[in-house]
């Protein structure tokens, strides 16, 4: 399978292209990884794919991602800046949810999935993440804002937009 993505790729195939790209992460060199994952993240499909995939992903390896990882991830800072800051939020207030529904093993998953996102942020320091998250922060806290419409879609409450608040706190500080 060619590993990389074409600017029109649909998000199942950027699924897909992301579960073999982890399969064979093993024994691709950084180089590899970076033009992989930069041809992934230069189209929203392919970026929500990678996304959705990566963070989810069973296998251990993306819990520390490669520097070539993250220059891929950096080549295209504002789809990737808006969807890392997106994946806090949403990941934050599902592990609210489930954890409201007694479901320990889904909340601990949304947990990790938050946590990789922290570090993929950590890591990548592209200057756009702060940004959003002040814009993120200032959305919840005045109840309009560039982000009220993503909060709106989700239907989060107060009390996951207060986790979300206190989950991208020190991100900006």
């Amino acid at each position: 399978m060619n590993l990389i993505a074409t600017k029109d790729i649909s998000f199942e195939g950027a699924i897909a292209l992301t579960q073999e790209f982890i399969n064979q992460l093993p024994t691709l060199e950084e180089d590899k990884q970076e033009k992989i994952v930069a041809s992934l993240v230069q189209s929203a499909n392919g970026s929500r794919g990678f996304f959705v995939t990566y963070l989810t992903h069973e296998n251990q390896l993306v819990d520390n991602p490669s520097n070539g990882i993250i220059q891929g991830l950096k080549s295209a800072p504002e789809i990737v800046s808006e969807l890392l800051v997106k994946n806090i939020a949403m990941s934050t207030a599902m592990r609210i949810t489930h954890l409201h529904n007694h479901d320990q093993t889904m909340a601990e998953s949304s947990q990790k999935v938050t946590q990789r996102t922290k570090k993929i942020v950590e890591l990548c320091q592209i200057d756009q993440v702060k940004n959003k998250i002040s814009q993120m922060q200032n959305t919840i806290k005045n109840k309009s804002g560039e982000y009220q419409d993503f909060l709106n879609r989700w239907g989060y409450d107060d009390e996951q937009k207060k986790a979300i608040l206190e989950s991208i706190q020190g991100i900006v500080d």
